[in-house]
């Protein structure tokens, strides 16, 4: 996407801009000429992750924009305090603010150790409330006000809630901040609104959350993002507030339709990994609760699993087999003689037991959880990244998965 310019002398306030996402969108507004303020709390190196706010700052004035980096922790009021007065006092007003920090650990809540729980929400709910609320008196000020929270749509299946609802929970505070701001500050001619991913992002954290590298042929690169950040600050005030924005979506509206540019692996022309909270069609509240539980009873006495792949197996044909060439052996979680598979090497079989062909990918997970993924109830992508999915073999052959149930949903 092309710089017009419309940010050039504007100051972005950006929270978590040292890396990843943030700095992305902060090096797109510089190109412009604006002014940045990179208020994150990475001072120092951090042993497994690149980049400081002070590399960032650099990066920032080489693209051509000024910058201003702040020692920031979002949790920390008088930080905040400061930072928007050094704000002020360098550059004058604060016209955009983009709350990117963030914090992340998609765990149950047995699993979910409170001082994680904190963690969450005074980063993600708590910060993104406070860093807005010291802004806003200026925000009051700009002819150009926005406010963005890169945060999801508010989306209430429970399928986003059950294995990680301490997350979500942090996650949807955010996006609740969008909804309340936006109608709160129409009056005001400030701008407040959402914008997420519709594809895993690839970045340092994510390739250390994944353990993989492979993640990287699954992922968009983080100037998708920033391009859709960048369009959506560029528009009027009064006629983009109070929306819950898709980077792809956003940038097909400005007429970009080559989404390939922005992989992460350009040689890599497969399915890219889903983003969390996104379904592909509308959700009716806990309805779909109660069909899961209904569709979980014993097919016919039998095991219900191995129900599900011989259905597979009497819908498989040599052309499905033959796109997506690449053997799966499933494994119950705790129980390493309960076995499945799909082989799709030859005209197609799916089955109890183990296949006669080497798998190209195994796949460990919980009973219910295989149910899910064949049922449509949860993604590959998703089971893989919240930890409900082990892999082990190639990572880009299991995310063929998700073509694969697609093309065998038509037919059931």
């Amino acid at each position: 996407m092309l710089n017009t310019g419309k940010l050039s002398g504007l100051t972005l306030f950006i929270t978590g801009g040292s890396r990843g996402i943030g700095k992305a969108i902060a090096l797109k507004a510089a190109r412009d000429g604006a002014n940045i303020v990179i208020a994150a709390k990475t001072a120092e190196p951090h042993p497994k992750l690149p980049g400081t706010i002070y590399t960032a700052a650099k990066e920032i004035e080489e693209a051509g924009g000024k910058c201003l980096p702040c020692v920031v922790d979002v949790r920390d009021e008088g930080q905040i305090a400061d930072a928007v007065d050094k704000s002020i006092s360098k550059f004058g007003g604060i016209d955009i603010v983009v709350n990117n920090a963030s914090a992340i650990s998609l765990t149950p809540t047995l699993d979910t150790e409170m001082k994680r729980y904190d963690l969450m929400h005074n980063i993600n709910t708590r910060g993104t409330f406070l860093v807005s609320k010291m802004c806003i008196p200026h925000l009051r000020k700009s002819k150009h006000a926005h406010i963005l929270n890169i945060s999801p749509p508010l989306n209430m299946n429970p399928n986003w809630f059950r294995d990680h609802v301490a997350y979500t929970m942090a996650k949807y505070g955010m996006s609740m901040c969008v909804l309340g701001m936006a109608a709160e500050l129409r009056s005001d001619n400030i701008a407040v609104n959402a914008l997420w991913p519709r594809t895993a992002i690839y970045t340092a954290a994510v390739e250390m959350l994944s353990g993989s590298t492979e993640a990287k042929k699954l992922s968009r690169n983080p100037e998708i993002m920033a391009d859709a950040a960048y369009a959506v600050l560029s528009r009027s005030v009064q006629n983009c507030t109070g929306q819950f924005l898709v980077d792809d979506d956003v940038l097909r509206q400005e007429g970009i339709t080559d989404l390939d540019q922005y992989a992460s692996d350009p040689t890599y022309k497969g399915d890219l990994m889903m983003d969390f909270f996104l379904d592909e069609s509308p959700h009716d509240g806990f309805n779909q609760g109660k069909e899961k539980s209904q569709q979980a009873k014993k097919l016919n006495g039998k095991d219900n699993i191995e129900g599900i792949f011989t259905k597979i197996n009497s819908h498989l044909t040599p052309e499905i087999a033959k796109g997506t060439n690449a053997c799966f052996l499933f494994v119950v979680k705790g129980d390493e003689d309960r076995t499945y598979y799909v082989d799709l090497t030859g005209n197609g079989a799916a089955g109890k037991g183990k296949p006669t062909t080497k798998p190209d990918a195994t796949l460990t997970m919980e009973a219910d959880k295989i149910e899910e993924l064949f049922d449509g109830k949860l993604k590959a992508g998703d089971a893989y990244m919240s930890g409900k999915l082990k892999i082990s073999g190639s990572l880009m052959k299991a995310m063929k998965l998700e073509k694969l149930m697609k093309l065998l949903k038509a037919k059931y």
